[in-house]
């Protein structure tokens, strides 16, 4: 019903509920509130319906958003969802931490003054009620296939990768190398952008879907790369990064100074109640110091939201570029100031202070200067502008970079890109093992999860057309 949508010329932008800050800096539960059914179709319906949709262009899964958001401005929710979830595995996932600051809602039509259509709070509303009320069915494929497939990462990628295999009938088995499913979704990211149980109820549908899981596998350890393949008719490899890129300066290597998943991993272990060896708690923990997290993007932001949880005495986060060019979301700085965040732009380390540990940080001012070869302004350091920031614990939070896989699986023959990234072919994700595919942040570099789910899916298509084109070799066999 056309008259239903365009609302948004007089019914004003309106977020679902956010916690207080005093109340949301005391526990890991997610900030935002749900929409109620009514605010929901109300929301939905201010979309314009646009002939060019921007907000489906610059989503890297080409979400139908103008299709969901008008039948849930009609309350035809079961159908919103069969909409949202053709194409997102993960919608829950992606309206909870999608940056949609920079993606569809930053994309909207709607012009400002009158404000984007919160797509990321209905699309995270669509899935929920989807669950609450059954529609969320298992997988389930038209015909069962004998070919298998090996899928290593249990990560964005291999999840929608595997969902997408096992739909088409393949055997499908995941392998990782944690003990749960979830990878960064379930280590990396604090429990306040994405509780924990959102990942959980999707593991426990993709089982009832019936794809196999192995976890703590030691892929080219105890359980050799090779073997994988024989066991396989596919292999799609799909770890994502985790590799920290390091800084240096003077003092870069005392105590007190570390990285920035590895603080993560600890709190969200203590989150889902795991045994954590007291040393290593203590070592990777805010409680009562001063923190100080060097880095602009969504890692940084999840550290510093985290340190502040943790009771620390103060949390500052260095960024060597301005508001307006860092990369991370800014919609999560807000959020980090509210609760008592401070941010220290143009700034950048120069040196660490300490003897037996870090006792501070020696920062010196920076200038944004012309654009450099990939278009962004470059930093350069103001002469004289030198300042000390007090630190008991600093956090590298400066992105990820691949392991080396070759060494790492013992599969020598795993060809690289300059970066360190797995080489494949541009159109069918295939390394340079026939076979063997690879897709996700071990290919693309550290990026979004939305986008690691475009690649898993696509990754998925591309094996699917791999074993139907090799099955009447192997009839003939």
């Amino acid at each position: 019903m056309a008259e239903r949508m365009l609302k948004f010329v007089h019914l004003p932008q309106k977020m679902p509920k956010k916690r207080p800050a005093a109340d949301r800096r005391e526990d890991f539960a997610e900030i935002y509130a749900d929409f109620d059914p009514a605010t929901a179709s109300a929301q939905a319906s201010r979309c314009s319906q646009c002939g060019i949709p921007f907000c489906s262009v610059h989503c890297p899964l080409s979400n139908n958003i103008p299709d969901w958001l008008k039948l849930t401005a009609e309350n035809r929710l079961e159908e919103a969802y069969e909409i949202s979830s053709a194409t997102n595995t993960f919608p829950e996932i992606c309206g909870r931490i999608c940056p949609q600051d920079r993606l569809c809602e930053g994309n909207c039509v709607i012009e400002k003054g009158f404000e984007s259509v919160t797509i990321g709070a209905v699309e995270r509303y669509i899935t929920d009620t989807a669950f609450e009320n059954g529609w969320v069915k298992p997988i389930t494929a038209p015909v069962e296939r004998a070919e298998s497939v090996a899928v290593i990462g249990a990560g964005p990628a291999g999840l929608a990768a595997a969902e997408r295999l096992r739909a088409q009938g393949y055997q499908v088995t995941v392998y990782d190398r944690h003990d749960r499913v979830g990878g960064l979704l379930i280590y990396g990211i604090p429990g306040f952008k994405l509780e924990k149980e959102i990942v959980l109820r999707r593991w426990r549908w993709l089982e009832e879907g019936g794809i196999k899981f192995v976890l703590n596998a030691d892929i080219g350890g105890a359980l050799p790369f090779t073997a994988l393949r024989e066991t396989h008719d596919a292999v799609l490899i799909a770890t994502g990064v985790y590799k920290a890129r390091e800084i240096g300066g003077p003092g870069s290597g005392l105590p007190g100074i570390v990285k920035a998943l590895d603080f993560l991993v600890t709190a969200n272990r203590k989150g889902l109640g795991d045994v954590v060896p007291e040393r290593e708690a203590a070592l990777l923990t805010a409680a009562g110091k001063d923190v100080v997290v060097i880095g602009g993007g969504d890692t940084a932001m999840d550290c510093v939201r985290t340190a502040i949880r943790q009771d620390a005495k103060s949390v500052t986060c260095l960024y060597r570029r301005d508001r307006q060019n860092m990369p991370g979301s800014l919609r999560e700085v807000k959020n980090a100031e509210e609760e008592g965040v401070n941010f220290l732009w143009l700034a950048a380390p120069e040196a660490f202070l300490g003897d037996e540990h870090v006792t501070g940080v020696r920062a010196v001012r920076m200038h944004l200067g012309l654009p450099d070869a990939s278009g962004r302004q470059s930093v350069e350091p103001l002469a004289e502008s030198s300042f000390t920031v007090k630190a008991d614990l600093v956090i590298k939070a400066l992105g990820f970079d691949p392991e080396d896989l070759p060494a790492a699986f013992g599969v020598p023959g795993l060809d690289l890109t300059g970066w360190g990234t797995l080489k494949v072919h541009p159109r069918n994700f295939e390394t340079s093992l026939p076979g063997v595919f690879a897709a996700g942040d071990i290919v693309r570099g550290a990026s979004l999860v939305v986008w690691a789910i475009r690649d898993g899916r696509d990754a998925a298509a591309a094996i699917h057309r791999h074993l139907q084109a090799a099955r009447p070799a192997r009839a003939a066999e």
